[in-house]
């Protein structure tokens, strides 16, 4: 189906082309949502009469969200949840659980605009996107730990993912040990054999 882009669109195009996109989500994702129109004469004449107004709006969000990307930019959120002794989470860390920590913290951010690339199923500080417009996106870190102190150790540069080694120091057995427990084999073979 070929459509007019109301809006950029990543690996689509920019406002006022006219794309051809699969018929499933040009129905069920760029019509509704109001980001695309239909590409036939009356919708183009329609566009081209409103693009003024378009291209204003957009250049509004745009710095609204450049606004709230300078706020944001470099803002660690710790996480606090149940892991394992390997660092390996019960669960995993959602893009619901990061908006709705974000929106704790004071920004208006939804889910959809939270960019998970891996899911988060470890502890430590990973490196999230956000897109704010289609043209801003930030960076925020996420700090996933077991605790609050955790969180601040992390938080300093230490590696909690890996568990501590405990140093064994094994005693060499004297010779005398060695030949007892030979000896005490080869009797009890003979009151078998006996």
């Amino acid at each position: 189906m070929q459509v007019i882009l109301l809006e950029r669109i990543a690996k689509l195009g920019q406002m006022g082309d006219t794309v051809k996109v699969r018929d499933g989500y040009a129905r069920n994702f760029l019509l509704p949502q109001g980001k695309a129109l239909r590409a036939n004469k009356a919708n183009l004449e329609r566009f081209e009469n409103e693009r003024a107004q378009l291209e204003a709006r957009n250049l509004e969000r745009k710095t609204e969200a450049e606004a709230v990307a300078s706020k944001l930019d470099g803002e660690a959120l710790v996480m606090i949840r149940s892991a394992g002794e390997t660092g390996q989470l019960y669960g995993s860390v959602s893009t619901r659980d990061i908006a709705e920590g974000l929106t704790a913290a004071g920004f208006s951010v939804g889910r959809s605009q939270v960019e998970l690339r891996t899911p988060i199923k470890t502890i430590g500080m990973h490196s999230v996107l956000i897109q704010l417009h289609p043209e801003v996106e930030v960076s925020v870190t996420i700090n996933v730990a077991r605790s609050e102190d955790e969180a601040t150790r992390q938080a300093a540069g230490e590696d909690l993912t890996t568990p501590e080694m405990d140093v064994f120091e094994f005693e060499e057995d004297d010779e005398e040990g060695e030949e007892g427990e030979a000896e005490a084999t080869e009797e009890a073979v003979s009151e078998d054999e006996a």
